[in-house]
């Protein structure tokens, strides 16, 4: 990713696409986890991946963010494997049947977001 400032306007080259942020930027969020916060965003195969990001990209959205691990109250920890793992397929999964998507990783550990 490279910033490219031009006259105070903020856009990042993210592959060669220009993504400026001179209005609001929508992101779709993918719960990758079975425990999510919210029941309704729980993604629970890849045909449902597959479905929820055609929709999401159809009805505007400029970023896919992909979250492998629940933070909501309760939520059993898991190990970095595990969301590298359920993260990882996901995005490779996006990437093949939707090349030109903008993806980013939702986490808090370095490992999980360097590898993906």
């Amino acid at each position: 990713m490279k910033d490219t400032s031009f006259c105070g306007k903020i856009q990042l080259n993210i592959k060669g696409r220009l993504l400026s942020f001179e209005q609001p930027i929508v992101m779709g969020i993918l719960n990758v986890t079975p425990d999510s916060f919210y029941v309704g965003s729980r993604i629970k195969n890849d045909d449902e991946l597959l479905t929820q990001v055609a929709v999401m990209l159809n009805e505007g959205a400029d970023i896919l963010d992909i979250g492998g691990y629940s933070s909501r109250p309760g939520a059993e920890d898991i190990s970095v494997e595990e969301e590298m793992e359920r993260s990882s397929k996901a995005i490779d999964l996006i990437s093949t049947e939707f090349p030109d998507a903008i993806l980013s990783i939702d986490t808090f550990r370095s490992e999980v977001a360097q590898s993906a």
